[in-house]
């Protein structure tokens, strides 16, 4: 197959239409078992498996897609943005490598913090409201005359926004931000070494399989997911709150302690085999979709620039 690798694109379009298909690709392949996760993280007992079965029984198998509508409105955007910073970030930290190389393991970390923090600023509120709409049916029975149900994504933001203003909607942003800056430089970091290390060479020339793409990114996945987890936690049930409902957690320190406090310290890792399932398969299919697009955008891009030289010389 002959295409330019990733490192060597000239337009910004190109990585922001490859991530947008790459981010698509997650949401779809992962959302049930992020449902299980948050239901897991908030409270909910019993196993993932427990849960899925209550789910379905007593809600529906489309409630594991509750909320869905939500990420993947923004998704693409987000992900498309995520992509495109951090391939402008991974050459900035770091610019005594050659252009015609690929970013170094430095660069690729600094980068991937960076884009982490930034991208938090998108993903808050879009987190928010898919918490809320997740966990909006238990939240129900559980205060039947405390709450009214929400129709969708629209509707949870709306309601927030009049209720708590900006304020309620940016909530998390923090520990949004600490979970998310090194996860991702750990996220980006894993997935070029473990590439090379599985395809020697393929950083330079492109040239890694479908197999290193979907090994590479499901264990870049798995590795983010496992060093923030507890903040996830804590992010979850942070996030959970609103005003309708009796507040438990004063701040994210509070957060903390209350949970840790009732539950003990294994309430920091609830839900992660949930996560590390979900991750690997998201993952994967992220930066599968992002690459093969990366590439079919580079495919043509050439085809036409060739079409462009054969007519300039047939003149």
């Amino acid at each position: 197959m002959d295409f330019w690798p990733e490192f060597l694109a000239s337009s910004w379009g190109k990585e922001f239409v490859a991530g947008g298909f790459g981010g698509i690709a997650g949401i779809v392949s992962g959302y049930p078992l992020d449902t299980i996760r948050v239901r897991q993280q908030s409270c909910t007992p019993g196993s993932a498996f427990n849960i899925l079965r209550r789910l379905a029984a007593t809600e529906g198998p489309l409630a594991l897609y509750r909320g869905m509508a939500a990420p993947l409105a923004s998704v693409t955007f987000q992900n498309a943005m995520v992509f495109q910073i951090y391939a402008v970030l991974s050459r900035a930290f770091d610019r005594n490598v050659p252009a015609s190389d690929p970013p170094s393991y430095k660069g690729v970390a600094l980068g991937g913090f960076g884009t982490g923090a930034l991208q938090s600023l998108m993903l808050t509120p879009v987190e928010l409201v898919k918490i809320r709409l997740q966990l909006q049916q238990r939240n129900i029975l559980d205060n039947k005359n405390q709450m009214t149900s929400c129709k969708g994504p629209t509707d949870v933001a709306r309601n927030i926004f009049r209720q708590e203003g900006w304020r309620g909607i940016y909530r998390g942003l923090t520990i949004t931000v600490l979970r998310d800056a090194p996860a991702h430089g750990l996220y980006f970091w894993t997935y070029e070494y473990v590439r090379e290390q599985l395809h020697p060479g393929c950083r330079k020339n492109g040239q890694e399989s479908f197999r290193t793409m979907l090994i590479a990114g499901g264990l870049a996945g798995v590795a983010s997911w496992i060093c923030c987890y507890p903040l996830d936690v804590i992010k979850t049930r942070f996030q959970a709150q609103s005003q309708s409902t009796p507040l438990r957690y004063t701040g994210i320190v509070d957060c903390f302690r209350r949970s840790v406090k009732q539950e003990g310290y294994n309430v920091l890792w609830r839900g992660l085999g949930t996560a590390v399932a979900r991750a690997f398969v998201v993952n994967g299919a992220i930066f599968t979709a992002y690459e093969t697009a990366l590439r079919c955008l580079f495919i043509n891009n050439n085809k036409e620039v060739h079409a462009n030289i054969q007519t300039e010389n047939a003149f």
